[in-house]
Parts: structure tokens; C-alpha cells; sequence
């Protein structure tokens, strides 16, 4: 069935759990008794009974991370991180943006490793970046006279609507 998307597994809790399973077996509990104490399915507790046989508490520590493994280490990651705080200017580039396709040349640059833009996202949420777009206001903007005009100004101009009892141009109302 696995996890909702988005919802990472928590590892640590995972191997508590065979932990404490293990230790009930031990007591001479059934794997159905286990099961139904730790809330799990059977079936999970006759795979870790039959790796405790097998292996014993060592088999039952942590897995090992599932999917492919991370080309950036630890390292790298901080190193890259430092980079993006100093601006894209210090990089060469003429504005303050940091665009998908940038951070992506600078990934290779730093660490001879190529991702693809959709994934550089990933690696900047992973760091605690987010998406941020520029205003796009103007240097000159008068953020007085916009109040002002916005006060006064616009509600002389704006359509108002017709006083009731009006006459209609419209041909197909009586009149």
C-alpha cells in the first residue's frame, strides 16, 4: 500500500517497532499476540520473526535508504547552499535571480554533477529554499500619489450605476 505521497517514513520509529517485536517474541508471545499489540499486520511480524532466526537483532536494525542513492553529500550540499547565499552576481550573472537553469549550471560547476531543472527544485526545497518571484515594481514608483489617486481620482472616473427609473436604450424593454 505504502505511504501517501509526500509522507516520508520514519525510520527511527520503524526499527523501534521490530525492536519491541522482537522482545515479545522472545517472551513467548505468538506472532498473532504481537501483531495485535503492536498493531501491525502478521504478516509483518512472521517476516521479522523468521529474519530474527535468521540474523538475529541485527537483522532487524535500520534498512537500508530506499530509491537511488543522493549524487550531492552533505558537504557538497552546504558548499552549493554558501554559493546561492552569495547571489547569482558573484557568479557572473547581471541580476539577483536565481533561475532553475542557473543553480542547475552552478550544481555542475562546483561538483561536475548535472541535474535536470525539474530536479534542482527538489534540492532547494531540500536545503529550505523556496520559489520566490520578484514585484516588479518600478525604481520611480510613488507609493503617495498611488494612494492619493486611488482615494480621490479613481472614484471620479469609475462607472457608477444608473439611477434607478432611468430610461433603457435597450429595443426590447417597455417602457
Amino acid at each position: 500500500m505504502g505511504n501517501p505521497a509526500g509522507v516520508r517514513r520514519n525510520f527511527a520509529a520503524l526499527e523501534r517497532r521490530r525492536m519491541v517485536a522482537a522482545r515479545l517474541l522472545g517472551q513467548g508471545l505468538s506472532q498473532s499476540q504481537v501483531a495485535r499489540q503492536l498493531g501491525v499486520h502478521r504478516q509483518s511480524v512472521s517476516r521479522w520473526a523468521r529474519e530474527l532466526e535468521q540474523s538475529g537483532e541485527p537483522g532487524l536494525r535500520k534498512a537500508a535508504r530506499t530509491g537511488r542513492p543522493a549524487k550531492l553529500d552533505a558537504a557538497q550540499l552546504h558548499e552549493l547552499e554558501q554559493a546561492l547565499r552569495q547571489g547569482p552576481e558573484t557568479s557572473g550573472y547581471a541580476n539577483g535571480l536565481w533561475t532553475a537553469r542557473r543553480v542547475r549550471d552552478l550544481i555542475e560547476y562546483r561538483t561536475g554533477v548535472r541535474y535536470h531543472e525539474d530536479h534542482v527544485w527538489r534540492i532547494l526545497r531540500q536545503l529550505g529554499w523556496s520559489c520566490q518571484r520578484p514585484t516588479g515594481r518600478a525604481l520611480e514608483r510613488d507609493e503617495q500619489n498611488i494612494r492619493h489617486w486611488k482615494k480621490y481620482r479613481w472614484p471620479q472616473i469609475k462607472k457608477k450605476p444608473s439611477a434607478s427609473g432611468a430610461r433603457s436604450s435597450s429595443s426590447t424593454k417597455v417602457d
